[in-house]
């Protein structure tokens, strides 16, 4: 089963753009995952297992490495076409 995913990262400091981008190229290093990002959020396409695989892994990476940060994410049961 395809899916679409739109996620937002927060992390809530004054530095919070270098944590986004690297969770963003971090993204788009896997093969099999349509990324496309825009000023909101990040939105991710592929194989149900592929994506939520790379989400939990990708995403540990991030809330480890900041101390308090703010995740938002949408899934919907189909692909949207990115």
């Amino acid at each position: 089963m395809k899916i679409s995913v739109e996620i937002s990262l927060y992390p809530l400091h004054q530095q919070y753009e270098a944590p986004i981008l690297d969770f963003i190229h971090r993204l788009n290093q896997h093969a099999g995952l349509k990324v496309r990002t825009n000023n909101m959020s990040t939105q991710i396409e592929g194989e149900y297992e592929r994506v939520m695989d790379v989400l939990k892994n990708e995403l540990k990476e991030s809330l480890e490495k900041e101390e308090v940060t703010i995740g938002v994410l949408k899934i919907l049961n189909q692909a949207i076409n990115l």
